[in-house]
């Protein structure tokens, strides 16, 4: 076994983890290699349902609808999934790696062996869901400049750097920057899954489970697995599926900007006058409409689209319910509908930029985000001016 898998005897139960990283060519071979010579009685993956479709069903993007996902406001969380997916891929690229070749290769060597398996790992909606949920504004902001500029960045990792994934030590230092940068998403990325990871492997059965996992999780799965063990952790995670409901500040910050302006408004039709008011109220539809019609042209949008996104910023800016996002999006899913190409092109079209604009699916996501984008930006504009001329 490599240095980063170790054995655990642990109440009368012995558990192999190996730990991989998950676009390297070596820790396919190991995987394939400690399967076929420990011969486990079941094998356990970090993966869930989704991703599990995603590296085994080719079609599994074809089954996407772009129009509900926005409808139901997962529209930043798709984004941040896609983003995700294309940066470990193009990183895999460079070394002739797939991403999640290794849980596949397990996968497949298990049912060569007769070996049962189970995914268990949380569902990638559920993580991201609890880890925005968990972020304020700022933090918001943070994580997707992060994510987006991990997307395109130009840099490439040899072989040599990404074998250096395969040291847990390596990946406790990473871990620790990522906590210091954005603890609330650490714990719920890293902590949680640790945790989500130990108690479905030790409920998955088998006297002799074998683990296939990244390496970082390694050192928590190890010490989770153990309090189970001990008695002193239950093995039930439901707590950790659930999405908590938004705090009492977030379900009232959208209503926030609409509260500022009708108090803009009403102080200005008290010391300026109507005439002097409505002025302000126009170029406030004029800065909030036209920015998130520039955001929707910035983003390759269809005409109606960007007309859309004119008249229906005004609209989500008064009533924080509908988004001009929403709108804009749902328009231009609506007008250039996804082709069966797009579907099949996904994974690699979100790592280049080209690529972005090329694909109906993602150029509609990229109209979503830049209109709310430029729909914010409009009104941040709208009430710094009307508050410098009042006060």
């Amino acid at each position: 076994m490599s240095k980063a898998s170790v054995k655990l005897t642990l109440g009368g139960r012995e558990f192999i983890l190996i730990g991989t990283a998950h676009i390297s060519k070596e820790s396919i071979a190991e995987v394939r290699e400690a399967i076929t010579e420990e011969k486990p009685d079941m094998v356990c993956v970090e993966l869930d349902q989704g991703r599990y479709d995603s590296i085994c069903k080719k079609d599994n993007w074809d089954k996407l609808d772009v129009s509900r996902v926005l409808r139901e406001g997962k529209g930043f969380l798709l984004i941040a999934n896609l983003v995700l997916a294309g940066f470990q891929r193009r990183l895999g690229e460079d070394l002739g790696v797939t991403p999640g070749d290794e849980m596949k290769v397990a996968l497949e060597t298990a049912g060569e062996l007769g070996i049962p398996y189970a995914l268990c790992d949380r569902e990638i909606k559920t993580t991201l869901r609890r880890a925005w949920g968990r972020c304020g504004f700022w933090n918001k902001s943070k994580l997707m400049a992060s994510l987006i500029s991990g997307a395109f960045t130009k840099e490439k990792l040899n072989a040599a750097e990404i074998e250096k994934l395969n040291s847990a030590g390596e990946l406790d230092s990473m871990m620790s920057e990522l906590a210091d940068y954005l603890p609330g998403v650490k714990e719920t990325l890293i902590d949680e899954r640790d945790r989500y990871l130990a108690a479905k492997i030790w409920a998955a059965g088998g006297n002799r489970p074998l683990a296939v996992l990244g390496a970082g999780h390694l050192a928590g799965l190890r010490s989770h697995l153990e309090k189970i063990a001990g008695g002193g952790e239950s093995a039930d995670v439901a707590a950790l599926d659930a999405i908590p409901p938004p705090s009492i500040a977030a379900r009232f910050l959208p209503w926030l900007i609409p509260a500022i302006l009708t108090a803009l408004v009403a102080v200005s039709l008290y010391r300026l006058g109507a005439g002097a008011s409505f002025l302000r109220i126009r170029n406030w539809l004029l800065w909030n409409g036209g920015l998130a019609a520039a955001g929707t042209l910035l983003a390759g949008g269809h005409p109606l689209s960007i007309l859309v996104s004119f008249i229906g910023a005004p609209i989500a800016t008064v009533n924080p319910v509908l988004g001009v996002g929403l709108f804009a999006g749902v328009t231009e899913v609506t007008l250039r509908k996804p082709r069966v190409e797009d579907a099949e092109t996904i994974s690699g079209d979100v790592s280049t930029l080209r690529g972005i604009y090329r694909n109906r699916i993602t150029r509609a996501l990229l109209v979503f985000l830049l209109s709310s984008i430029g729909g914010i930006v409009g009104n941040a504009i709208s009430i710094l001016s009307i508050a410098g001329k009042l006060f």
